[in-house]
């Protein structure tokens, strides 16, 4: 198996090779991250563009037989994606999917909002280019719900940008998003920190840090 990074830091650098930078810079995107080592990545990215950074917060929804098994995915502006396959599968009625996405957003997603963004709201989006960006991904539901929410919020365009992915979840993401940027793209996709040499933990610190540079500027 292929490493392909020695470490978050040089995953963005290599991501900003392919990602169009002046363009970034002219248009002003919006950069957000949609998992904590997501916004390491992006923070750097957004740096070197001169850009807002943010992270979109999210909780999975999981089956109530089976807690590694993700149902679908609820964002912190309450839009919810789920994956209509397991939820047959496990003949799952769509009340219990709404009354998690509801449970997780009161109890999760609000406490980190107030915890990482001292109660800021995540930023409008409308008419806004947007970046989202993720460390890599094995179902690419993070990815999706983020789309989702810039998509819902009228963003004028939205791209995805990813170090490394599943082949199959980056060609469902070119038929939803206006570009994606992804370095390397991998059949046989095991998990994400496989394909880093470094994968230290990202902690609350970091996220807290990130995000009050951007709350101060």
């Amino acid at each position: 198996m292929n490493q392909y990074y020695k470490d978050r830091e040089d995953a963005a650098a290599q991501l900003m090779d392919a990602l169009p930078i002046e363009r970034i810079r002219a248009e002003k995107w919006k950069i957000i991250a949609v998992s904590a080592g997501g916004l390491k990545i992006a923070s750097i990215i957004a740096a070197r563009t001169n850009t807002d950074v943010d992270i979109l917060f999210s909780q999975a929804i999981y089956a109530p037989s089976n807690a590694e098994c993700e149902l679908g995915r609820v964002s912190e502006t309450e839009e919810i994606v789920v994956h209509e396959e397991l939820i047959e599968a496990f003949d799952i009625q769509y009340d219990y999917i709404y009354g998690e996405a509801h449970r997780k957003h009161e109890e999760k997603i609000l406490a980190s909002i107030y915890q990482f963004r001292k109660g800021v709201q995540f930023p409008q989006l409308k008419d806004e280019h947007v970046l989202l960006i993720d460390e890599g991904c094995e179902s690419g539901m993070k990815l999706m719900t983020g789309i989702k929410t810039a998509m819902n919020m009228d963003a004028k365009a939205v791209f995805v940008a990813i170090p490394v992915a599943p082949r199959s979840v980056a060609q469902a993401l070119n038929q939803i998003v206006d570009e994606s940027y992804i370095v390397h793209e991998v059949n046989d996709y095991v998990k994400t920190y496989c394909y880093y040499k470094e994968f230290a933990m990202v902690s609350d610190k970091d996220i807290e840090e990130i995000l009050e540079k951007q709350i101060n500027n």
